[in-house]
């Protein structure tokens, strides 16, 4: 079995002068994200392995839940940055199969469509929301495909 976190970065600022890559987090996604660490952890949804989009606001939303989590083993990759969910399927099937619960951060659309994609299920997905896909029939990443997973868990922020 393998299990996925979803996660969509949480809040942003509206703008950055460097441009969308580089919009930190708003104060509002800051407080977010730390809440979100202690629901996961309330639940026991800590994942091995946290994969990122390397832009800011997934990166700082990514860094502040390995930090609750004690997790050191972190990946930004700037494919998940305005990915397809045809790509972020193929990120998800080359993931480690070392690991059996893997936390992907990301940005919508994206991440709604990739869950509809995974589950056949449409959720709303607003910033630092947080969705667990279980694979039960999966022994590798690999194996994940189109609607092969279910949801188990959904959490939103407010």
């Amino acid at each position: 079995m393998k299990k996925l976190l979803l996660i969509r970065h949480a809040e942003a600022l509206p703008h950055s002068e460097k441009g969308d890559y580089y919009r930190p987090l708003s104060q509002k996604g800051e407080a977010d994200v730390k809440n979100l660490a202690q629901k996961l952890n309330a639940n026991n949804l800590v994942p091995e392995q946290i994969i990122c989009s390397a832009a800011l606001r997934t990166q700082t939303t990514a860094n502040t839940l390995a930090t609750a989590f004690n997790i050191n083993n972190l990946k930004a990759t700037e494919a998940i940055y305005e990915a397809s969910e045809n790509t972020l399927l193929r990120e998800i099937n080359h993931f480690s199969n070392a690991y059996d619960f893997v936390a992907m951060v990301g940005h919508n659309p994206s991440i709604a469509y990739l869950l509809l994609n995974l589950t056949g299920k449409v959720r709303d997905v607003p910033p630092c929301t947080a969705v667990t896909v279980v694979f039960e029939d999966a022994d590798s990443w690999q194996e994940i495909t189109h609607e092969s997973g279910v949801i188990t868990w959904y959490a939103t922020p407010s």
